[in-house]
C-alpha cells in the first residue's frame, strides 16, 4: 500500500508536481502516473489537483501521517544499524568452562570493552554439555572450548592449542624413580615441556597412585582414559569432578595425581607443591576453538571480538595445531 510513498511525500512537501518531479529526477507525467497508480491501489485520491498549490485530501492527509510514521521507523532502524555497525550498541553472550572463564577470557573481554565500551558482554560459566545446549538454542553467541563440537552444526574459529600434562603432589613417593623427568611449575611456564629434548615420563611409575579425574564425557577425561589405556594402566580413580581447575586444586592438596592442561598450569596461582611431567601421547595435544552455530547471523560485534581474541597475545600455552 505504501510502495512509492516517496513520490507522494515529495509532492506533499513541494505542493507542486513539477518541482517534486525535478527533485526526484523524473518527468512530471511519469510522477503523475505513479501517484495515480498509488491512488488507484488505495481506492481514494491523495491530492486535490483543482487547487493551487496542490493540497492533500482528507484521506491524503491520513496517508501522509502514516508515511511519516513509516519513515520515522525506517530512520530509527537505520540509525540502529549504523550504531550496530559502528559498535555503539550491542550485546555479546559468551560461554566457557571454568578454566577459560577464569584465566583466558577476562583479558580478552577487558580489551574488547576498552575498545568498544558501549557493548555489553555477558560471560556464562558452565560445563561443555550445558554450554552446547545454550549455544544450540541461540542463548549464547560463542562458546570457547577444547571439546570437539559437530562441524555440521557449529562453525569454529581457531583460538589456540594446549598440551596435557601429568601433575603429581611432591610428597608422593612415586616421584623418586621419576626424578629425571620432573618439571617444576616454573619450567611449565617457560615452556620446557614443549621442547623436543624434554623427555616424556613412563606412566608406569604412577600406576598405583590415586587419581583425581574429571567425569566421563569431558574432553580431558576422554583423553586421560586413552592415555592410560595406551600404557596398559587402569587408573585408580578416587574422585571425579566437573571442572579441571577444581581437580587441579584438589590434587594440589595431596589427594591424588591428575591430568591438566598447560593453559591451566601457566595461569593458575597455585600448584607450586606439585611436580609436572610430559606425556608421550598424541592425545595430549588439542586445539581450542570459539564455536558459533552454523547459519547464525555473524554480527559486527562478533567479528570484532574474534579479531581481538585471535591476536597473538600469549594467552594460551602454545601455537595452534594446524
Amino acid at each position: 500500500m505504501f510502495h512509492g510513498k516517496e513520490y507522494v511525500y515529495e509532492v506533499y512537501k513541494e505542493k507542486s508536481f513539477s518541482r517534486a518531479a525535478q527533485n526526484l529526477y523524473i518527468s512530471q507525467p511519469a510522477l503523475s502516473a505513479a501517484i495515480k497508480k498509488i491512488e488507484a491501489r488505495i481506492g481514494c485520491c491523495i491530492f486535490d489537483r483543482s487547487t493551487t498549490p496542490v493540497q492533500l485530501t482528507e484521506s491524503g492527509a491520513e496517508y501522509v501521517k502514516a508515511v511519516e510514521k513509516i519513515m520515522d521507523i525506517e530512520n530509527r532502524f537505520e540509525n540502529h544499524l549504523n550504531n550496530l555497525n559502528s559498535l555503539k550498541v550491542g550485546r555479546l553472550m559468551i560461554g566457557a568452562n571454568n578454566v577459560f572463564a577464569s584465566f583466558i577470557l577476562p583479558a580478552i573481554i577487558t580489551e574488547f570493552i576498552r575498545k568498544y565500551p558501549s557493548i555489553r558482554v555477558d560471560l556464562v560459566e558452565s560445563n561443555t554439555a550445558q554450554l552446547e545446549a545454550q549455544l544450540f538454542s541461540g542463548a549464547l553467541d560463542f562458546v570457547v572450548d577444547n571439546y570437539t563440537l559437530s562441524e555440521t552444526i557449529y562453525e569454529k574459529h581457531l583460538f589456540c592449542s594446549e598440551r596435557l600434562l601429568l601433575t603429581v603432589p611432591k610428597k608422593f613417593a612415586s616421584n623418586q624413580p621419576a626424578r629425571e623427568y620432573q618439571l617444576s611449575l616454573a619450567d611449565i611456564r617457560r615452556g620446557r615441556h614443549l621442547e623436543p629434548a624434554t623427555k616424556a615420563v613412563p606412566l608406569a611409575f604412577f600406576a598405583q597412585d590415586p587419581c583425581v579425574f574429571l567425569r566421563a564425557g569431558n574432553d580431558t577425561r576422554i583423553r586421560a582414559d586413552q592415555i592410560f589405556q595406551e600404557n596398559g594402566i587402569k587408573p585408580n580413580i578416587i574422585l571425579e569432578l566437573d571442572q579441571l581447575a577444581t581437580a587441579y586444586n584438589v590434587a594440589s592438596y595431596g589427594m591424588g595425581i591428575t591430568i591438566i592442561s598447560d593453559t591451566l598450569a601457566q595461569k593458575a596461582s597455585h600448584g607450586a607443591n606439585m611436580l609436572y611431567y610430559k606425556i608421550d601421547s598424541p592425545h595430549t595435544f588439542r586445539n581450542v576453538y570459539f564455536y558459533n552455530k552454523q547459519n547464525k547471523y555473524i554480527s559486527r560485534t562478533m567479528e570484532e571480538f574474534i579479531k581481538i581474541a585471535q591476536k597473538p597475545s600469549g594467552l594460551c600455552a602454545q601455537e595452534s595445531i594446524q
